[in-house]
């Protein structure tokens, strides 16, 4: 399961996508984001998720790879999907073992999955297409306007594209660690949740070890470095945005419209 947990990689590419200015991809981001929260009903959900369809596409992403993120999320969907099926009321559909199933609970639990299967999927779109440097020079140069305010744009940004990119890493040292535990004959997968918890010990304190002994050679390679924070710092490569960028950018602003024109139309009528 761990090895299936693809947030924070970076799968290079020559895609439409891939070609597009970061500063764009994450502006385009927040409002596809802004297009999920936003429908109300699954027609203007559809037209989000279309948006998702259209943007996979233009990225040369496997599907193998889109599904394989959404195996972690599995068990917060059914978690979500049950919650909602049995806890709102409604016209009954049938009853289970004294438990009555409204259509009302079937169809917003039908609803919270494509919501969150379109959140996850459309958003990792971002991690897949774009490297972390770029998207580190992005994030600070979106934030650039407020370092007036002596807001620490650039160590923000910094801070933001390391986690992010020690995520995989973290993914397999705990995955090292627990075939180490199980090589030593730990049961991490039997026993109650009081014995499955105890379990977890033993691999979460190696694991804050190495977190600790990374960061710190982290912080020791860029000090060797010179590293001084944002301060004189220039850049290999600048972002320069052109017709494509404003072209995408335009596009997800008019299905964010569209999604708004369904929605108040439906309250109209």
């Amino acid at each position: 399961m761990l090895k299936d947990i693809t947030i924070g990689q970076y799968f290079p590419g020559n895609s439409v996508i891939h070609r597009l200015d970061a500063r764009f991809k994450i502006a385009i981001t927040a409002i596809y984001i802004i297009m999920v929260f936003s429908a109300k009903s699954f027609i203007s959900l559809g037209a989000a998720f279309l948006f998702f369809v259209i943007a996979f596409l233009l990225s040369g992403i496997s599907v193998k790879l889109i599904i394989k993120s959404m195996k972690p999320i599995i068990p917060v969907i059914i978690f979500t999907s049950v919650l909602n099926i049995f806890f709102i009321d409604g016209v009954t559909v049938f009853e289970l073992f004294g438990i009555r199933i409204s259509d009302e609970g079937l169809l917003t639990s039908g609803y919270m999955i494509i919501r969150l299967v379109s959140l996850i999927c459309g958003s990792s779109l971002l991690t897949y297409t774009t490297s972390p440097i770029i998207l580190t020079d992005a994030i600070e140069q979106m934030l650039k306007p407020l370092s007036k305010l002596r807001f620490p744009a650039h160590e923000l940004a910094m801070m933001m594209t390391i986690a992010l990119r020690f995520i995989p890493t973290l993914i397999e040292e705990t995955d090292k660690i627990m075939s180490a535990q199980k090589a030593r004959g730990a049961e991490l997968d039997s026993g109650s949740f009081t014995d499955r918890a105890k379990a977890l010990i033993p691999i979460l304190i190696p694991l804050f070890v190495s977190s600790f002994r990374r960061a710190e050679e982290l912080a020791l390679a860029m000090e060797c470095r010179c590293y001084n924070g944002g301060e004189g710092r220039t850049k290999l490569k600048t972002l320069v945005s052109g017709g494509k960028d404003y072209a995408a950018l335009s596009l997800s602003l008019l299905f964010l419209a569209l999604i708004m024109i369904i929605d108040l139309g439906r309250v109209v009528l």
